[in-house]
């Protein structure tokens, strides 16, 4: 077993990972993704919410740093803010956090990372399977399989599954 390489949050934060990875307690760690399910669900999500809510002034980025405790970042797929945030890396709760699942993501981890983003205060945290073409809504006590669309309250945001998983 060899030595695991731990580095600061400064020295995270100035360094340039492709893709990004998660931080996690001096550890950098590496995310799923590059595959065409998880893409293009990812864009679809991103054109779903810039084309519908923009103009009220909610934002969807992909990808954006979050910095979830003092010593643990994480890179949501998609997080939604209610208006700019004055800051390159997240350190208040996004309204939203969306992790879109790939083919090699184990549900242990997805959790860890859900229970960050609830743990920091975000009030709705999403997830998305575009292989088996379900959604989640992530509370305190685990998944709910969400049926028709994804609702939030103040503001009212909606995402119609049928037409992300179309």
């Amino acid at each position: 077993m060899s030595a695991r390489t731990l580095i600061s949050v400064e020295e995270y934060l100035r360094t340039s990972y492709r893709p990004d990875c998660d931080y996690v307690d001096g550890e950098v760690v590496e995310r799923t993704l590059g595959e065409w399910d998880h893409s293009r669900l990812q864009t679809k999500l991103l054109v779903y919410l810039v084309t519908r809510y923009e103009k009220q002034g909610i934002i969807a980025v992909g990808e954006q740093r979050v910095q979830v405790k003092p010593t643990r970042f994480r890179i949501p797929d998609v997080c939604v803010v209610l208006a700019e945030p004055g800051e390159k890396v997240l350190t208040k709760p996004p309204f939203i956090c969306i992790e879109v699942l790939s083919s090699e993501d184990r549900m242990s981890r997805v959790l860890v990372r859900v229970k960050d983003y609830l743990a920091m205060g975000v009030p709705y945290v999403w997830v998305f399977d575009p292989e088996s073409k379900l959604s989640y809504t992530a509370t305190a006590e685990g998944l709910i399989e969400a049926k028709g669309t994804l609702t939030t309250e103040g503001p009212i945001i909606e995402i119609r599954l049928d037409e992300v998983f179309s």
